[in-house]
């Protein structure tokens, strides 16, 4: 039987509706919606019924009547609006923007962060908080030993490196940012300031961001876990730059001593800013190893990284291990990747409902 070859059919004409309308709301903006045959080329058309996928260099639309937002730009002597990342397109009124499927954290007023010391300047640093640009901390946002409350000085800025050097670790909170997108931070808090006696660990997915993981901004970012098999009390710290601190819980310097809430500040000492660590025992050493490792599960798998949550996969941890125990195969192992780890993430999750 001979074979027949039919030519394609034409393609079927799009719908005329907005282009960037959320399935899921009503929209009431019917005099800004777009003509999609005009405003995009056959191979520009954005993907109708859901979010929009653009490339870099892709044109979005060339009708003036929309602004640009971020992850756009407008080329020289046109009013097409271009996108520069790899992401998902989002309507917000007539401002377009374009979500990158990948980037870097971006800062927000008020996020407490962890970051690291790359450079020391006359009267700040620059800090490493895993954002497009280096953050600042000035002299003026810190605290000094002793509480003392004044302008700092060229004394002061000449013992800039006692208190904080290249390659020291802090965590702190963003208090303004620059036009340019850089932030700056303070430390001016008894819960802010250098890390030590801990494990330092890197993750994506910063700003928790929806269905991929990640530490997420949540209520509280810094927390103790009462640790089992030996352990002491170990302190957690999510940045929610993605940069996490897990160190052995120390009580903070005047705890217990009569000093009033309008004095606390007074009774910091120069210890605050020392880079000695203490000494940590070998059960607290794998407590802190193993809220690592279920911290690690809880990205890979994409679930939110927040206090309830490693919380329960430290506890679904200690399970997985009492399950294998009883299995009797002989052999004890820490490692909470692969299928181990999949097995705490879905028991974590399991204490949800989910």
């Amino acid at each position: 039987m001979p074979i027949v070859i039919n030519s394609p059919l034409p393609p079927a004409p799009l719908p005329r509706q907005n282009a960037y309308a959320d399935p899921e709301e009503d929209s009431s903006d019917s005099d800004v919606d777009m003509d999609i045959d005009a405003a995009y080329p056959s191979s520009k058309r954005p993907r109708l019924g859901g979010s929009s996928i653009v490339t870099p260099g892709e044109t979005i639309t060339d009708d003036p009547q929309w602004m640009r937002g971020h992850g756009t730009y407008i080329p020289p002597h046109t009013t097409a609006i271009t996108s520069t990342v790899a992401g998902t397109l989002h309507k917000t009124n007539k401002l377009l923007s374009v979500t990158p499927l990948r980037a870097r954290y971006t800062p927000e007023i008020g996020d407490l962060v962890v970051g690291r010391i790359v450079q020391v300047q006359s009267k700040r640093w620059q800090v490493d908080i895993a954002a497009p640009l280096l953050a600042g901390l000035p002299l003026s946002a810190i605290n000094l030993p002793g509480g003392i409350l004044r302008k700092r000085d060229a004394a002061d800025e000449l013992n800039i490196r006692t208190f904080f050097t290249e390659g020291d670790l802090l965590v702190a909170e963003v208090q303004n940012l620059f036009q340019d997108g850089a932030a700056a931070l303070h430390t001016r808090s008894l819960k802010y300031g250098k890390l030590r006696n801990g494990y330092f660990l890197s993750v994506s997915g910063a700003g928790g961001s929806k269905g991929k993981g990640g530490v997420a901004r949540a209520r509280r970012q810094v927390f103790t876990i009462t640790t089992s098999r030996g352990g002491e009390e170990v302190d957690v710290v999510l940045g929610v730059n993605g940069y996490v601190w897990i160190s052995k819980h120390v009580e903070p310097e005047g705890h217990g001593k009569d000093v009033a809430i309008t004095r606390l500040e007074e009774t910091i000492s120069k210890e605050i800013y020392s880079s000695q660590n203490e000494e940590i025992g070998v059960n607290t050493r794998r407590e802190i190893a193993r809220v690592a490792g279920v911290i690690r599960a809880l990205v890979e798998h994409g679930a939110s990284v927040d206090e309830e949550m490693v919380v329960r996969a430290y506890e679904a941890s200690l399970s997985v291990d009492a399950e294998d125990a009883m299995g009797g195969d002989g052999e004890k192992s820490e490692f909470l990747g692969g299928e181990r780890g999949r097995r705490v993430v879905e028991q974590a999750l399991g204490g949800f409902g989910g």
